[in-house]
């Protein structure tokens, strides 16, 4: 960088330049000054060419500046930054030109940075201001990286168009691509930014951005040197996340990262510690790269030192726990080998926010300020006493609780969330559990959830919490279309789950629905050729305002016609009708803690049938009403995310119960069909019968006719006719009687890192009141395939197990029909890793082994007895649209009828639960 102070003569103007900054880079540029100035013979006494010293300039009034170039930005805004201002004293040549430069050059905007002298006028001097701009971006372009990653490397780098291009960005650029990829691996990446002009445009360029990531090194070895009480393996397995090569492992792939390593390092140390060798300590480590083979050695000397024992441990300063209270709750006694990462632990798990440990002993009782330190204050041979150091502190209380970035849903939907309430005492326990309620809500990103301490005050004992949020899309839309059962199905849901009821009569909250009050309405419509149904739902999850007690109601419609599935006919005078109608109410309980919540609902099944004969039924006219009371007890506590949960689990068991009708209505349902209304009467054509006599409509006859037995003979003892199935079984149906019990159990535990494991059980059972009455043939399970249910015709439950076609593993009849299951159970292990868990898309793989099975009664159930199968799949979830998912699975078993295993099943899911 260049300043040049300098008048020139001209023969009637004078444009004097007195300043000059030529390619004005802060960074890595350095400033030369090199000061002259010529004198006008006419203007000054002083002869021409003459140089003048830097600090011999002439002070002059500033009268004012003008900007002379084209730029874009606001002139008077850019003098304002320069620092001059009209009416000052300048001197020329002094600093102020020479510190305006330097302002101006700071911002990063310009190259080229001139002042001039325009003219000079008594003690008054004018100056031009002449500028330079740096060019901006118009767009960029990747080379060697794939489309799906230029999007975050153009968003992380800010390389947005109109961005000002100059040294700065250039080499920020290029490091932070070369940084990201050696995080992964590449360690011989290279970068190369090319800038062209752009011609279409003035003062913009194009950025070209070439990666070539190499080969990823890998670690071809890792040698442990001084190791002898501990194995290589077992010090290696330490390295959490440096791993050399290993052709078996799958889930963590071999890859040098600088800071992990130095990391891994200090896990080798607690490795030793964990074992009782407190003196363990690294002498030194190398790694060494191998250029030809494209990997690294790594060799660590270790020195072990002695192994150790626990010793006294002595607590100090604790006046609201008494030692042996201290003393359980630590878990260490006299005698063990020393541990040193379980001592931490012990007094602060670090890891868990609501670990069993000391530090939130004290925290979950006021204790905000207590102070836990474990000192070694006595070495005898192999022996350490502890003195466990507790300044306890005054009790905190929560001040003011605040919410802040909440920009939809409304505050008190919010605040009765809320554990943590202003004059209580400080509970670190409630503040995690608070976070895990706002982000069961499901209207805010559970990943952004930040609970800030503000004006934390030891003297007056209080603390202010604001809970800072980020809203997230709550309703969905679910459109979807295929083709099935030889005909279009189309599905069109809304689900709108933070809507606000109170506010339909506001026009103003329309934006473009009410939102904001927690409530939820969905709507779903699904129809074909041979099928409509139209339902409706809705849940207020506070109803009455005071207490979390949820109601909810919903009401659906659904009509099918007869379809003949070979032909793809559809006939509309026969049809099935099922109006449902039901009404709940659940309760969040206190005891035995207040995660447990009890459900009650009432529900109404109208089943009409018209000319509507089926495998399903045995009638095919008539009415079946279902008229049931359910009650369930559940406990969740389940991670912040419910996307995505990584701690907690899930129980629950249900009853669905209908009343007792045969205890009250007098009915012997053994002897039905011997009553003369449910004996069969022929109806058809008149035919001889075996022994001669002749059988007209309405004679009765001793059997059904069959395809077996198609011309029965006539009867005249009623005792000898045939019952008709139709009718028993309307009346045996006309009001469903039955329980059904379900359990459900669902764990979550994080195994390593990011990495999730979810066990899951479940078992129904569907029993019946009265034997004679016997199990319905409607509510039962149908198990196998992707678990969704299109519709529902019978009231049955769709169960999933992947790795077999939908319902494929449902008990049949002799004649190969699907006849539902009363029994199932199911087992499932799944491991599930994201890969993103943004508010705009969360998507996790997973891979998961199932088991699972169904049975006509519980005489054959057998809870070995199961079709197993494994697979791998992934799942997305976007707000406007639910879950979508898609799994590969193979079924390691014959399906009923079968003799080969079922092989390999692709499953589609859409809208299912996590």
């Amino acid at each position: 960088m260049r300043l040049l102070l300098v008048i020139k003569k001209e023969n009637v103007d004078l444009e004097k330049q007195v300043n000059k900054l030529n390619k004005f880079s802060v960074l890595n540029k350095s400033t030369k000054a090199i000061l002259s100035l010529l004198l006008l013979g006419s203007f000054s006494q002083i002869k021409a060419q003459e140089k003048v010293p830097f600090d011999q300039g002439k002070k002059y009034i500033l009268a004012g500046v003008s900007v002379t170039s084209e730029i874009s930005f606001n002139e008077q805004t850019v003098v304002t930054f320069a620092g001059l201002e009209k009416g000052q004293e300048i001197t020329v040549p002094g600093e102020e030109i020479s510190s305006a430069i330097k302002k101006l050059g700071k911002l990063g905007l310009f190259d080229e940075i001139s002042f001039y002298i325009n003219h000079i006028q008594n003690d008054s001097i004018y100056l031009d201001l002449d500028i330079k701009e740096l060019p901006k971006l118009n767009e960029v372009k990747f080379v060697g990286v794939k489309k799906s990653k230029t999007e975050a490397l153009i968003k992380d780098n800010g390389l947005n168009k109109g961005k000002v291009v100059n040294e700065n960005l250039i080499t920020t650029t290029k490091n932070y691509i070369e940084n990201k990829y050696k995080k992964d691996g590449f360690y011989n990446t290279k970068v190369n930014l090319n800038i062209v002009k752009d011609t279409s445009a003035t003062n913009q360029v194009n950025m070209v951005v070439s990666v070539d990531k190499g080969e990823k090194i890998k670690i071809q070895e890792i040698d442990f040197v001084g190791n002898e009480k501990l194995s290589d393996k077992t010090l290696r397995k330490a390295m959490k996340d440096t791993k050399q090569k290993n052709p078996i492992r799958l889930l963590k792939a071999s890859k040098f990262i600088k800071e992990k390593y130095k990391t891994d390092l200090e896990k080798v140390i607690a490795a030793y510690k964990e074992k009782g060798y407190r003196d363990a300590r690294i002498l030194s480590d190398s790694v060494t790269y191998n250029k030809d083979k494209n990997t690294l050695a790594i060799k660590i000397n270790v020195e072990e030192g002695n192994k150790y024992y626990f010793g006294n441990i002595k607590f100090l300063g604790n006046t609201v726990y008494p030692d042996q209270g201290l003393s359980r709750m630590l878990g260490i006694k006299k005698g063990e080998t020393y541990n040193g990462t379980l001592l931490e632990k012990r007094i602060a798990d670090k890891s868990k926010p609501d670990g069993d440990d000391i530090t939130n002993l004290y925290q979950n009782n006021g204790y905000l300020f207590s102070n836990i330190n474990a000192v070694e204050v006595k070495t005898a041979n192999d022996t350490i006493d502890f003195e466990i150091r507790i300044t306890e502190g005054p009790l905190a209380y929560f001040n003011k609780i605040s919410v802040v970035g909440n920009d939809k849903t409304n505050d008190r939907v919010i605040y009765r969330e809320l554990r943590t309430k202003p004059g209580e005492k400080y509970s670190k326990e409630q503040l995690v559990r608070t976070i895990r309620e706002i982000g069961q809500l499901g209207f805010f990103d559970p990943e952004a959830i930040d609970p800030k301490f503000k004006n934390v005050d030891a003297g007056a004992g209080t603390v202010d919490i604001e809970y800072n949020l980020v809203e997230k899309g709550s309703s969905q839309i679910e459109l979807q279309g295929g083709y099935g059962g030889g005909g279009f199905i189309g599905t069109l849901g809304l689900s709108f789950n933070n809507f606000s009821a109170r506010n339909l009569l506001n026009k103003d909250a329309y934006k473009p629905l009410p939102m904001g009050d927690g409530q939820k309405v969905s709507l779903r419509l699904q129809g074909s050729t041979y099928f409509q149904t139209y339902s409706v739902s809705f849940s207020e999850p506070w109803f009455g305002q005071k207490k979390p007690v949820q109601f909810s109601t919903s009401l659906s419609y659904s009509k099918q016609f007869l379809n003949n599935y070979i032909t793809y006919k559809v006939d509309k005078t026969k049809s099935f009708n099922i109006l449902t109608l039901s009404v709940g109410l659940a309760k969040r309980l206190t005891v035995p803690d207040d995660f447990f919540v009890l459900s009650q609902s009432i529900s109404y099944q109208h089943y009409d049938l018209n000319n509507y004969n089926t495998g399903l039924f045995t009638f095919g006219n008539g009415t079946s009403r279902n008229f049931a009371y359910t009650v369930g007890l559940s406990r969740s506590n389940k991670g912040v995310n419910p996307i995505f949960p990584t701690s907690g689990s899930e129980f629950s068991i249900t009853a669905k119960l209908t009343p007792p009708y045969s205890l009250v209505n007098g009915t012997n349902y053994a002897t039905l069909g011997d009553k003369a209304e449910y004996k069969y009467k022929y109806s058809g054509t008149s035919y001889t019968g075996s022994d001669g006599i002749i059988v007209k409509e309405g004679d009765y006859v001793s059997a059904i006719p069959t395809s077996a037995n198609p011309s029965p003979n006539k009867v005249t003892n009623l005792q000898d006719a045939a019952a008709d199935p139709a009718l028993v079984d309307q009346k045996k149906y006309d009001w469903l009687e039955y329980y059904k019990v379900k359990f459900k159990a669902d764990w979550y535990t994080k195994i390593y890192g990011k990495l999730v494991l979810r066990t899951l059980t479940e078992f129904g059972f569907l029993g019946a009141y009265n034997q004679d009455r016997g199990s319905i043939p409607f509510e039962r399970f149908y198990v196998g395939g992707d678990g969704m249910a299109n519709y529902s015709m019978d009231g049955r439950e769709t169960i999933q197990l992947r790795g077999y076609p939908n319902n494929s593993l449902t008990p049949i009849n002799s004649t190969g029909e699907q006849i539902g299951a009363t029994v199932y159970n199911k087992f499932s292990m799944e491991l599930r890793y994201p890969i993103t868990l943004k508010a705009s898309a969360s998507i996790y793989a997973l891979a998961f082994l199932e088991a699972g099975s169904s049975y006509p009664d519980f005489k054959s159930y057998n809870p070995f007895a199961l079709s197993r199968s494994a697979g791998v799949g992934l799942r997305v979830f976007m707000p406007a649209f639910g879950l979508l998912g898609i799994d590969f699975a193979n079924g390691f078993d014959a399906l009923p009828g079968q003799s080969k295993p079922n092989g390999w099943e692709t499953h589609f899911i859409i809208g299912q639960q996590f």
